[in-house]
């Protein structure tokens, strides 16, 4: 008996499969555009990041271009030509510590492209950088498109802002977007604007650079918590932090409010999220993308429920990495000459062995990924040190560039909120018993108690956060808000567009200027506060610094060379 050859097992395999109720057979189809070689919808491959790549970049330059735009509109008022604390007189100072030149020391102290520029237009100067730094992000915001130079000008352009820009650019998240920033250099090819550099995949070392950031984050944070306040430990931090956080939203009122077991879950999960969850990124894949997927999910409840800058918004970029193509491919739409597509046929180029030559760049960019997973390696050492210490302290840098940083947040949780209310008068006679007194508003912290609590992150406001912690210390300890007193006492329009309401608008200057401590509460809702329209309950707690003219300035700004405010 003759066996049946090839071309006779097809027709009685399909007559078996019709019988058995299968009907015909799929046709085939050529792979590529998104299909199979049976013409099934194709699937990504896990372990390549063309597509993280694309959402890394994307998310950062978001980050960047928020911070720019609070650079550009808040950096004349603060640290302008006519500032509350100018960096022209930050930068003299450091030149007169290291010997009144510019030198190495000076420029490794505080390392910032303005010591190339002409100090005598700092306003013009602090524009051009938020400026050109909000011109690239946004390109590759829309694009998804960078290379290593654009990268590179980001980083520096917001280097250069932060090394002068004092206790206003003091915030952990300030290092954290120079750290993540570092790494998003190394994303990218050197030239080559493609959201798909052929030439350059991305690197297991840089993807673990900022597995490796992320995992820091989340451990310092956890470990400072339970190193630093007792309530963290006994679980009733999440008592008191919705309403003593620096700048509470509407939901923070609410949520004060939870039960008590609600409040301790939520400490619990804090505690889980922070110091157990980070090491699932060396547990394989399928631990990575859960350990991703948590910290995205626990920054997005965060902000929900309070205005931290963009700290969680930046958080989230690193935690991006734990996820490949595979896991992302679902953000992308399929079709011909799409993304996804062309991934495919990448990734089925590379299957049947067609990967591309070994070339002098792609050495190059082999010997610079090394270099960096030393470099990050070599200053991670001062870093892992600081966690392992009982002393450790967070939100640190140890090099000037701020490559590799501590972090943390929350170390300690204070139990009661307390405000200082700017106030003016128009009366000859501060001490005056009818000496009508008027309050300041500020963009966000609270004031009026009858005002909403305000919803704006990712944006900052970057002088209601330092009001914040000016309260917890005395006016001596605070000299920009003396400064601050003295140009409200002339109307100064710069200083008064960080305001909300200015009391004298179109009309006069006040002739004192007062602060005073006051001690706030949310009040409950349903209750009689609340039903009188009143979001916070305050009770004054005395004077913060006392009733001052612009007389009474006049040395006090001269001895520290702030220009000697005038009236508007």
């Amino acid at each position: 008996m003759r066996r049946a050859g090839p071309a006779m097992a097809a027709p009685r395999e399909s007559l078996r499969r019709r019988k058995a109720g299968a009907g015909d057979p799929e046709p085939e189809a050529p792979p590529g555009q998104g299909r199979d070689l049976k013409g099934r919808p194709a699937r990504l491959r896990a372990g390549t990041f063309w597509l993280t790549r694309i959402v890394l970049l994307r998310a950062l330059a978001f980050v960047y271009f928020v911070a720019f735009l609070v650079a550009f509109h808040q950096n004349k008022q603060l640290i302008g030509d006519r500032g509350l604390l100018p960096c022209r007189a930050y930068l003299q100072s450091v030149q007169r510590h290291f010997g009144g030149r510019v030198s190495w020391d000076a420029l490794s102290y505080a390392p910032t492209i303005l010591w190339l520029l002409d100090w005598s237009h700092m306003d013009a100067n602090l524009d051009a950088l938020a400026l050109l730094g909000l011109g690239i992000s946004s390109f590759i915001l829309v694009s998804g498109c960078a290379n290593m130079v654009l990268m590179a000008a980001l980083w520096v352009l917001y280097m250069s802002l932060v090394n002068v820009g004092q206790i206003w650019y003091s915030f952990g998240w300030e290092s954290q977007l120079l750290e993540t920033g570092f790494l998003g250099i190394f994303l990218c090819p050197l030239w080559t604007l493609s959201a798909l550099p052929r030439g350059t995949p991305t690197s297991w070392v840089v993807m673990w650079g900022f597995r490796w950031l992320i995992f820091r984050i989340m451990l310092g944070a956890g470990l400072i918590k339970i190193r630093g306040d007792r309530c963290w430990r006994d679980l009733t931090c999440m008592d008191f932090h919705y309403e003593t956080q620096p700048v509470p939203n509407p939901v923070a009122y609410f949520l004060h409010r939870s039960p008590w077991w609600f409040h301790r879950f939520e400490t619990l999960s804090n505690h889980f999220l922070e110091l157990v969850v980070p090491f699932f990124i060396f547990l394989g894949r399928r631990m990575c993308i859960v350990h991703g997927a948590l910290q995205v999910l626990f920054q997005v409840v965060l902000i929900i429920s309070g205005n931290l800058s963009f700290l969680n918004w930046l958080t989230i970029v690193p935690s991006l990495a734990c996820f490949d193509d595979a896991t992302l491919g679902g953000l992308f739409p399929s079709g011909p000459g799409r993304l996804k597509d062309q991934v495919l046929k990448i990734q089925e180029e590379e299957t049947r062995g067609a990967r591309a030559p070994r070339t002098r760049g792609s050495v190059a960019r082999g010997t610079v990924n090394l270099a960096l997973g030393i470099l990050v390696a070599w200053l991670s050492i001062p870093v892992v040190l600081n966690l392992l210490s009982p002393r450790q302290v967070m939100n640190s840098s140890f090099n000037p560039l701020r490559i590799v940083n501590t972090y943390g947040a929350f170390g300690s949780i204070t139990r009661e909120r307390t405000e200082i209310i700017l106030q003016g008068t128009a009366s000859a006679n501060a001490s005056a018993p009818d000496s009508a007194w008027e309050d300041y508003e500020f963009k966000c912290k609270p004031g009026d108690p009858r005002r909403r609590p305000c919803l704006i992150s990712p944006y900052h406001h970057r002088l209601d956060w330092l009001m914040w912690f000016a309260a917890f210390q005395t006016y001596e300890h605070n000299e920009w808000i003396i400064h601050l007193a003295g140009k409200l006492l002339a109307n100064d329009a710069q200083a008064l567009s960080l305001l909300a309401r200015n009391p004298f608008e179109g009309r006069d200057p006040p002739r004192w200027v007062r602060g005073e401590h006051y001690r706030y509460k949310f009040s409950r809702p349903g209750g009689r506060h609340a039903a009188e329209g009143k979001w916070w309950i305050r009770r004054r707690l005395g004077p913060y610094f006392p009733p001052l003219s612009r007389q009474d300035l006049r040395g006090y700004f001269t001895s520290r060379q702030w220009p000697y405010p005038e009236p508007e």
